[in-house]
């Protein structure tokens, strides 16, 4: 049976996040969700019937701050997070492998995808995929800061996403351009950062981008540190 993802948007920070319900149970789990918006997602979950059970992030973010403090507080959800990402106040860290479970028969499944940051995950669920910013639509996230590393990301991307299933659904972590969803096998063909690049190449290019520094790095990777709790935006 195919089950989608509830998908909510961020627009200040063009950010992505997704309610999983497990199909044989009313449970749930809330993958990045933004601080702002946690009257909005907590509507979502009681309009639903739903029991809040995990909280995962994919990395620590530093375009937006995340509400995992607070709905570990408001409902007792575990707070997950990449045991490489430096969150201690987290009820779960994360390792590559790991099964996350939920519901009566549901598991996700942990997938360690370092290159945009050092600890990034992505969560694979029922040919859903949550790539974080590890895997955009048409793009990847950057890797100039935050432990980052193209070489990592080319691994990650190449020698494990794009191994998956062809019509495995790609669900990023943001995107800016209104698009909500891809594939696997869409992406391995023609994203633009990454299809039939060379190591060498994809290195250099992201080597090139020059971006601007995140207006609230500064804030909020310390706060998501401490599952966004210590925060003033």
């Amino acid at each position: 049976m195919q089950v989608n993802p509830i998908q909510l948007f961020d627009a200040e920070s063009s950010t992505y996040t997704y309610i999983l319900v497990s199909p044989d149970s009313r449970d749930a789990v809330i993958i990045d969700p933004v601080d702002r918006h946690v009257e909005r997602d907590l509507a979502h979950i009681e309009r639903l019937g739903l029991h809040l059970t995990h909280v995962l992030e994919t990395h620590v973010h530093a375009d937006h701050v995340t509400s995992a403090g607070k709905l570990h507080a408001l409902t007792g959800a575990k707070a997950c997070v990449p045991s490489g990402c430096g969150v201690p106040p987290a009820q779960v860290q994360l390792n590559d492998g790991d099964l996350i479970r939920f519901g009566g028969r549901e598991h996700i499944a942990v997938i360690h995808t370092p290159g945009h940051t050092a600890g990034s995950m992505c969560y694979l669920w029922r040919g859903n995929l949550f790539t974080g910013d590890t895997l955009l639509i048409d793009g990847c996230g950057r890797t100039d800061f935050q432990s980052g590393s193209a070489d990592a990301l080319y691994d990650s991307v190449t020698g494990k996403l794009f191994r998956l299933d062809d019509a495995t659904r790609v669900w990023p972590g943001h995107d800016y351009k209104g698009q909500s969803v891809s594939t696997i096998g869409w992406e391995r063909r023609h994203n633009a950062r990454l299809a039939n690049r060379e190591r060498a190449d994809f290195v250099a290019l992201m080597a090139a981008l020059d971006l601007p520094r995140p207006k609230l790095m500064d804030i909020a990777v310390p706060a998501n540190q401490n599952l966004g709790l210590a925060h003033s935006v």
